[in-house]
């Protein structure tokens, strides 16, 4: 049996005619940047998210540069992040000539650890970003009321977030800014990249619009230097096709996660690997289904997978703080050291919403054969 990371296929067989009509609506308005399609979308992922504005980019990455980017950050200051994440958190910062500061992440959701964030502020400090790794929130309150207490504002990198949840609150209407992306292999992906601010502040929204058309206020007259980082209608056609199937795509996520969680114990697999913990004051969304195998044997188990047909994936190989890029930051090997285990020890399994039992079952039986030949 053949089992992927992740099926687009699958999914894309459930809403082909849906797709192609809606592209065909934007083949015929021959309105292929920005547009109604675009409006129509932020209209509806502001209202998803619980926000008041939403502003369509290019990607998730150029949603973070933004965001950084209408706080104003620039040469000298500094931005407070996860090294436990995608690139694009950190070189959004690197890019503006600003200085990521990393801080460790929590053992068990992977996510910023609050307790360490306090001690990394500096009078150069603009901007505290956590990042809602694997589709589950960071632990907001504590960063809100720092935020407060401090006058530091929060920019949340949902890329892999849209959905969750903390505390009934949605990921992105948080912190002053979200950012989420929309690329295909993202729990709402499109045909291609594509990216969201959402807000609830007039002011950024506004400085957002500018921004991500070269700053131009109206047509070549140009108020500040933004970028060009305009949504596609195409993409935006896509998306709001499957807008309306994302609440129960990620029950089927969720349902997914609960069966493995079901079949490992079944199998005795508990005390070999580590499944993933979910707060019950959140809504885990399984953007991705990472387990933990610890004792150095995580890459011969993706081996294992591999040669069973499983697809499985690293999120992440190596923490931000070790990149070769990043090594004029001056940070060391066991300066984050649950970030590094993790690196070492995490495996994401397949859990798309259209897997069905008899590839769970394969799938973990695949696991137990490992740990029991």
């Amino acid at each position: 049996m053949k089992v992927p990371l992740l099926d687009l296929q699958a999914q894309y067989e459930t809403i082909r005619d849906e797709v192609r009509a809606a592209l065909g609506r934007v083949f015929d308005s021959q309105q292929f940047v920005l547009g109604a399609e675009v409006l129509a979308l932020e209209v509806e992922i502001a209202r998803y998210s619980q926000t008041k504005f939403a502003v369509g980019c290019a990607s998730g990455s150029d949603a973070l540069l933004l965001a950084l980017m209408s706080f104003g950050v620039g040469p000298g200051d500094e931005v407070i992040t996860t090294p436990f994440s995608f690139f694009a958190t950190a070189s959004s910062i690197v890019r503006l000539g600003a200085r990521p500061v990393f801080v460790d992440i929590d053992e068990r959701t992977y996510n910023i650890d609050p307790t360490h964030v306090a001690g990394a502020i500096t009078e150069r400090t603009k901007a505290i970003m956590p990042v809602h790794i694997y589709g589950q929130c960071a632990e907001m309150d504590p960063l809100i009321e720092l935020s407060q207490k401090r006058n530091i504002p929060i920019i949340e990198d949902a890329a892999q977030a849209i959905g969750a949840e903390d505390r009934r609150r949605r990921a992105g209407s948080m912190g002053a800014i979200g950012c989420f992306s929309f690329y295909p292999s993202k729990n709402l992906g499109g045909a291609g990249d594509g990216g969201m601010l959402v807000t609830n502040d007039l002011e950024h929204a506004r400085r957002l619009h500018l921004l991500r058309v070269h700053g131009e206020e109206r047509k070549y007259f140009h108020r500040v230097v933004g970028i060009n980082s305009r949504l596609d209608a195409l993409q935006a056609a896509v998306l709001r096709v499957k807008l309306p199937h994302l609440d129960s795509w990620s029950v089927a996520r969720q349902r997914n996660a609960q069966q493995y969680e079901l079949l490992f114990n079944d199998a005795g697999l508990t005390e070999r690997i580590g499944l993933p913990f979910v707060r019950i004051d959140g809504r885990h969304i399984f953007h991705q289904y990472v387990i933990r195998v610890r004792d150095g044997k995580r890459d011969a188990l993706r081996e294992h997978l591999r040669q069973r047909g499983v697809g499985t994936d690293i999120y992440y190989p190596l923490p931000l703080h070790l990149q070769k890029c990043f090594a004029y930051l001056g940070y060391q090997e066991g300066d984050f050291p649950v970030a590094e285990r993790a690196a070492r020890e995490t495996l994401a399994l397949p859990v798309y919403p259209e897997l069905i039992p008899e590839q769970q079952d394969y799938v973990v039986n695949a696991i137990r054969d490992f740990f029991n030949p």
